[in-house]
C-alpha cells in the first residue's frame, strides 16, 4: 500500500521542519525537566537582552552592565544552550542530555562568565595573565570551538583553529607568511581576556543589536504575521500567470523582514508555497529554487537585514540608517527581478494562475486604485511626520505618553476594523486550494501587525535612535499586541472566553521569547568564533600578508580582485554561515579592495565593498553542495537538493551581478544622490535588471536567439553603467601638471572634485601609490583654497612635493603627508551627460522587442493553422 500524495507531502514538510530545527535550534527532542530548563534558559536570555537594551537600568540605577560584561553573559547563554540542544554526533542520544554535555555546558558558562565575574581583577592586570586566567582561557576556547562544531558544523571551527595555529607557528611559516609569532599566554590573553578576540566587535554587535532584531522577528512570527503576509501575497498575486510562485516571492520577502534565518524562512513559507507552485506547473526543482532565491534574499531587505548589516555599522563607522539607505535600492531591484524571472518561467511553460474570488476590475481601475492607496499612505505619513514635529515642542516631556496613547487608539481601531472580516486561518499545505481569498478582507484583518514595523522604522529613521533601542521599543509594541490582540478581538467579535484568549496571548509571548533566543544560538556562537579570526588578524598582521598575496594574484586588476573576493566568499560560504563569512572576508579583503581602487583612480566607498562581501556571503545558504536552504526546500519539494541549489544559484545571478555594478556605479547605493536623481536611477536600474534577467533566462517576449541574448546583456550593462562607454568616447579627466594644483582648485566648478595622484611611503615603510579626491574648498582663489585645505607644496626640480600638512586639516584626513610626491592633478572634463547613452540602448531594445513580437505572432499563427 503506497502513501497518498498528501501524506508524502506532509512527511516532506515535517522533514524540512526537522532540518530547520536541527540547523537553527538544535536536534534534541527533550521532555520533562531538561526541556523545561532549556525553555527557561532561553526565556531568561531574551529577558536579559531586553533588560540591557531598555532605559530601565539607567533610570533605576540597577543592573547596569558594561559592554564586555554583557558580551560575557551573552556568550554564556549561547554556549549553554548549544551544549544542551545540539548532540555531539549523529549517533548521540536526542531524547536526553548526557552527563558530559551537562559538564561541558557548566564549564563553558563559567569560562564565558569569567570576564564578568573577575572583571575588576582582570582590569588591574592587563596583558599580564596569571595561571588561572590562562587555564580558563584554554577551556573557553576549546569549548567554544566544540560548540561551534555542534551548532554550525566543522568548517568554521577548522578555519578558527587554522588561525590559532598560525598565531603560534609564525616563525616556522614559509616565505611571506612568516611572522615573529606570539607566546601561548599572549595568545590566550588576546583571544579570551581582552575585547580584541572572542569578546570583540562581532560578539558586541550580536549582543547589542542582532539579538533584539531576531527576537522581534520571532515574536512577530508567533503573533501570526508570517501567516498574514503569506495570505496577503496569495490574495493579491495568486491569480496571475504562475501566481503562486509570484506570491511566494513576495511572501518570502515580507517574511525575510522579520526572520533571522534564511533556512527558517524557507521552511516557514515553503511548506505552503512550494506545493502550490507545483500544482500550477512548476517542476519540483524550480519550485524549490524559487523559494530559496526569495527566502535567502530576505537577509538583504531593509529595514531588518541580517546580522552582518549590524556589523557594518561598526566596521564601516556609519549609522544603521545609512546602511539601510545604501542597501535599499539593490534589494528592491533584486526582488523585482526575481518576480520577473518567475513570470518568464511561467510564460515558457504556458502556465495560468489560480481562480480569484476578487470581483473583476479593468486594469485602469486597478492602477488608479493602487495610486490612490499609495498617495493616501504618503499623505498620511507626511501628516504624521510633520504633525508630530509640530506637537513635540508643544507637548515637551509628555510627548512619549501622548504618542503612546495615539498609537494605542490606532491599534484598537485597526482591531475593530479587522473584526468586521473573517479571521485568518492557517491553511495546511496539502489542502486543495482552487480559489484564492479576497484581497480586501485578507489585508484588513491583520493591519495591526504593521504597527511594530512602523514603530521600528520611525525610531530608526526619524527619531534616529540606536538600532538596539529602536528594536527594543518595537519589541515592546509587539509584546503588547500579542498579549491583547486575542482578548480585544474576542470582545469585538462578541465571542466571550476572554480568559482563554488572554492565556493564549501569554503563551504566544513565552514561546516567541523562547524561539527568539534559540534562533540566536548559532549567530551568537558564530560571531564569537569569528572573533578568533579577527583577533588573529590583528595580533599577527596576517591581513597585510594576505592582502599582498591577493593583490599579486589579481595582478593589480580591480575587477580580478573583485572576482577573487567573490570566489573566496562562495568557497567559504559552503561551510560558514553568512555572518561568519562576512566577518572573515571583510576583515581580510575589504581594505585591500579600497586601496587597490585608490591606486587605479577608482575611489570605492567602504560601504560599497562591505555590501559586496555581504551579498556574496548570503549565497552561503544557496551554494551547492552545502547550501542548507536548498536542502530544506528540496526536502519539501521532493527534488534533488544539489539540482535545486544549482537552479537557485542560477536564479540568484541577478543578486551576484548587482555587487559588481554598484562598485563601479555607486549611484545604485544612493551615495551623493538627490531625490529626483534617485527615482530616475531606480527606474532605469530596475529596467536594466529585468533585461539582464531576460537574457539569463533566454526568454524575453518569446525565446531569444543567441545574438538577442548578447544584445540584451549589452543593453543591461549600458543602462547600469553608461559611464563606461562615455569614458571610451570622451576622457573623464583633464590632466594638469602637478605644479598647477592651486590653479586646478581655482578652475574647479562649484560641485567638482579634484583628483590628485600621490606617491609616498605607507605606515610600514613600503612604497605606495594612491589617489585622493578633494571636495570643493572655500576660498577666493586657488592659493587660498590650497591654504584652507591645509596643504603647502614645494618644487624640487621637476617634482612637486608635499612640504607641510596642517594638523587636523582636511588634507590630513584625505591622506596627504610630508614629502609625498604629487604625480598627477586631474579636473573633471567638460563632457556630455552620461545618461544620453541610455537612448541608443533603448533604441536597440525597441528593435529586439519588434523582432520578438513578429516572431511570436508568426508562431501563434502557425499554431492556429495547425489546430484548424
Amino acid at each position: 500500500m503506497t502513501d497518498s500524495p498528501a501524506s508524502s507531502s506532509h512527511d516532506a514538510a515535517e522533514r524540512a521542519r526537522e532540518m530547520a530545527a536541527s540547523a537553527d535550534t538544535g536536534g534534541r527532542q527533550l521532555t520533562g525537566y531538561p526541556k523545561r530548563l532549556i525553555l527557561l534558559l532561553a526565556f531568561a536570555w531574551s529577558a536579559f537582552q531586553l533588560w540591557i537594551a531598555s532605559p530601565l537600568p539607567y533610570m533605576l540605577g540597577v543592573g547596569v552592565f558594561g559592554a564586555t560584561e554583557a558580551r560575557s553573559i551573552h556568550l554564556a547563554f549561547a554556549l549553554v544552550l548549544a551544549f544542551l540542544s545540539y548532540p555531539a554526533f549523529k549517533r548521540s542520544p536526542k531524547e536526553r542530555v548526557p552527563l558530559p554535555d551537562w559538564a561541558m555546558a557548566l564549564v563553558a558558562a563559567f569560562a564565558a562568565m569569567y570576564l564578568y565575574m573577575f572583571y575588576d581583577q582582570l582590569a588591574n592586570r592587563p596583558g599580564n595573565p596569571i595561571t588561572q586566567d590562562v587555564v580558563v582561557g584554554i577551556l573557553g576556547l576549546v569549548l567554544l570551538l566544540e560548540g561551534t562544531r555542534r551548532a554550525l558544523g566543522p568548517p568554521l571551527m577548522i578555519v578558527a583553529m587554522v588561525f590559532l595555529g598560525y598565531s603560534l607557528a609564525g616563525p616556522y611559516m614559509p616565505g611571506m607568511l612568516a611572522h615573529r609569532g606570539v607566546s601561548f599566554e599572549a595568545l590566550i590573553n588576546h583571544q579570551w581576556l581582552t575585547s580584541q578576540g572572542v569578546f570583540g566587535i562581532a560578539l558586541g554587535v550580536s549582543t547589542s543589536f542582532v539579538f533584539l532584531f531576531v527576537l522581534f522577528g520571532a515574536l512577530l512570527e508567533k503573533a501570526g504575521a508570517g501567516n498574514y503576509f503569506i495570505k496577503v501575497a496569495f490574495s493579491m498575486l495568486g491569480h496571475y500567470r504562475g501566481g503562486p510562485a509570484k506570491a511566494a516571492v513576495v511572501a518570502s520577502g515580507l517574511t525575510g523582514l522579520i526572520s533571522g534565518s534564511s533556512i527558517a524562512n524557507t521552511v516557514t513559507t515553503g511548506t505552503f508555497t512550494i506545493p502550490m507552485m507545483k500544482k500550477v506547473g512548476f517542476s519540483s526543482t524550480k519550485a524549490g529554487a524559487i523559494e530559496v532565491g526569495a527566502s535567502v534574499n530576505g537577509q538583504i531587505m531593509p529595514p531588518v537585514m541580517g546580522a552582518a548589516a549590524f556589523l557594518m555599522v561598526e566596521y564601516v563607522g556609519i549609522p544603521y540608517v545609512d546602511v539601510i539607505k545604501h542597501a535599499f535600492l539593490p534589494a528592491v531591484i533584486s526582488y523585482i527581478a526575481l518576480l520577473y524571472i518567475v513570470h518568464l518561467e511561467a510564460m515558457k511553460s504556458g502556465m495560468s494562475g489560480l481562480k480569484s474570488t476578487n470581483p473583476p476590475k479593468p486594469w485602469l481601475q486597478k492602477v488608479l486604485g493602487f495610486l490612490t492607496g499609495l498617495i493616501g499612505i504618503m499623505a498620511l505619513a507626511t501628516g504624521v511626520y510633520y504633525g508630530l514635529g509640530w506637537l513635540k515642542p508643544l507637548l515637551g516631556d509628555a510627548t512619549p505618553w501622548i504618542v503612546g496613547l495615539l498609537l494605542a487608539v490606532v491599534y484598537i481601531l485597526l482591531l475593530k476594523l479587522g473584526s468586521n472580516y473573517p479571521p485568518l486561518e492557517h491553511d495546511h499545505p496539502d489542502s486543495d486550494i482552487t480559489e484564492l481569498p479576497q484581497t480586501r478582507p485578507t489585508v484588513m484583518v491583520g493591519l495591526h501587525f504593521l504597527l511594530p514595523v512602523i514603530v521600528l522604522v520611525w525610531c530608526l529613521m526619524v527619531e534616529r535612535l540606536s538600532p538596539g533601542l529602536s528594536a527594543f521599543w518595537a519589541t515592546v509594541m509587539m509584546v503588547i499586541i500579542m498579549l491583547t490582540q486575542r482578548p480585544i478581538d474576542a470582545f469585538f467579535r462578541q465571542e466571550g472566553q476572554f480568559g482563554q484568549a488572554a492565556r493564549a496571548g501569554v503563551h504566544d509571548v513565552w514561546m516567541g521569547m523562547v524561539d527568539g533566543a534559540r534562533n540566536m544560538v548559532g549567530i551568537g556562537i558564530a560571531t564569537a568564533t569569528a572573533g578568533i579570526i579577527v583577533g588573529a588578524v590583528s595580533q599577527t598582521g596576517v591581513g597585510l600578508v594576505l592582502a599582498d598575496l591577493v593583490e599579486q594574484l589579481s595582478m593589480g586588476s580591480l575587477m580580478l580582485m573583485l572576482l577573487l573576493t567573490a570566489v573566496l566568499s562562495l568557497i567559504l560560504g559552503m561551510g560558514l554561515p553568512t555572518t561568519a563569512n562576512y566577518i572573515v572576508v571583510s576583515a581580510l579583503l575589504a581594505p585591500v579592495i579600497v586601496q587597490l581602487g585608490q591606486q587605479q583612480g577608482l575611489l570605492v566607498p567602504l560601504i560599497a565593498v562591505h555590501l559586496f562581501v555581504f551579498y556574496f556571503g548570503i549565497m552561503a545558504d544557496v551554494t551547492p553542495p552545502v547550501g542548507l536552504a536548498s536542502f530544506a526546500a528540496a526536502a519539501i519539494s521532493g527534488a534533488d537538493p544539489i539540482r535545486t541549489g544549482f537552479q537557485a544559484f542560477w536564479y540568484s545571478l541577478r543578486t551576484a551581478a548587482l555587487p559588481f555594478l554598484f562598485i563601479f556605479n555607486t549611484d545604485l547605493l544612493l551615495i551623493n544622490v538627490d531625490l529626483w536623481h534617485g527615482i530616475l536611477i531606480f527606474i532605469v536600474a530596475t529596467l536594466a535588471m529585468l533585461i539582464f534577467a531576460a537574457a539569463t533566462q533566454g526568454w524575453f517576449i518569446t525565446r531569444s536567439r543567441w545574438y538577442e541574448t548578447v544584445l540584451l546583456l549589452v543593453i543591461a550593462f549600458t543602462l547600469f553603467r553608461p559611464g563606461y562607454w562615455q569614458d571610451k568616447i570622451v576622457p573623464p579627466w583633464q590632466d594638469l601638471p602637478p605644479a598647477q594644483m592651486a590653479q586646478a582648485l581655482e578652475q574647479a566648478g562649484p560641485g567638482d572634485n579634484v583628483r590628485v595622484a600621490i606617491d609616498g611611503i605607507d605606515d610600514y615603510g613600503q612604497p605606495t601609490h594612491f589617489v585622493v579626491e578633494i571636495p570643493p574648498i572655500e576660498g577666493a582663489n586657488g592659493q587660498e583654497k590650497l591654504d584652507n585645505l591645509g596643504l603647502m607644496l614645494r618644487e624640487d626640480g621637476n617634482k612637486t612635493l608635499v612640504d607641510m600638512v596642517t594638523w587636523g586639516s582636511e588634507a590630513k584626513e584625505l591622506g596627504f603627508d610630508l614629502d609625498q610626491t604629487i604625480t598627477a592633478v586631474r579636473l573633471p572634463a567638460d563632457r556630455f551627460a552620461k545618461e544620453w547613452l541610455w537612448l541608443p540602448a533603448l533604441g536597440v531594445l525597441g528593435l529586439i522587442i519588434a523582432l520578438q513580437n513578429r516572431r511570436r505572432r508568426k508562431h501563434a499563427a502557425s499554431r492556429e493553422a495547425a489546430t484548424a
